[in-house]
């Protein structure tokens, strides 16, 4: 049996510890000490630095990119005219038969990259229809001498360019492109018998301040 005295005192150690204060569960303010978190105002702050750095990102990045497809328009216009050039000095130099009416400048772009025959190879081609007439000894002397003139296609372009700022991708490369006859005056570009110019079918203003279609 449990003494008096013990009795007593466990029942006193029951009505202290019902009669002690509830202790509540604290909670923690973020900064209120130091290394457990930020502030309200330091995370409203953090994400105006963010939004801001967002809106330089961006249009750094836009202006960026159209930089670069200029650059690449501008190397696309500079190669196609240099082939056009080393077509005509070609043509001139009697390279590539032609009339004397011609501006000796190209038909089309598109044959800047399927070439041309030469005009020494053309003549040899005319010397073989005509000796077809007179046997097969004659043709056959004829293909030899052809095949002694060496290349016989003059060749300007690996591939004709692509312009970044067409308004249709989806078109041919050649067919991406304006074109301005030799005879065009350059006030008035318009398109004829022969290539002498290129231009991007775009209107949209450069860095520059000039249109596309007028670089």
């Amino acid at each position: 049996m449990v003494s008096s005295p013990q009795l007593t005192s466990a029942l006193g150690a029951r009505v202290a510890r019902a009669r002690a204060p509830l202790r509540r569960p604290r909670l923690r303010v973020f900064g209120a000490s130091a290394g457990k978190g930020f502030t309200l105002i330091e995370l409203v702050v953090t994400l105006a630095l963010v939004g801001l750095m967002a809106m330089v990102a961006v249009p750094l990045y836009e202006v960026t990119a159209i930089r670069m497809k200029e650059m690449e328009l501008r190397t696309a216009l500079r190669q196609i005219r240099s082939a056009l050039d080393a077509y005509k000095d070609a043509a001139d130099a009697g390279k590539i038969q032609k009339d004397p009416s011609d501006s000796g400048y190209p038909p089309n772009l598109k044959i800047l990259v399927e070439g041309v025959d030469t005009a020494q190879q053309s003549s040899v081609n005319l010397q073989s229809v005509s000796s077809m007439a007179s046997g097969a000894s004659a043709n056959a002397n004829a293909n030899a001498n052809a095949s002694d003139t060496g290349p016989t296609r003059l060749m300007f372009l690996r591939q004709i360019p692509r312009d970044p700022f067409t308004p249709d991708p989806s078109l041919p490369l050649e067919e991406q492109w304006d074109t301005r006859a030799y005879g065009s005056p350059p006030s008035d570009p318009q398109p004829g018998k022969d290539v002498y110019d290129v231009m991007s079918k775009s209107a949209t203003i450069g860095s520059n301040g000039m249109a596309y279609k007028e670089w």
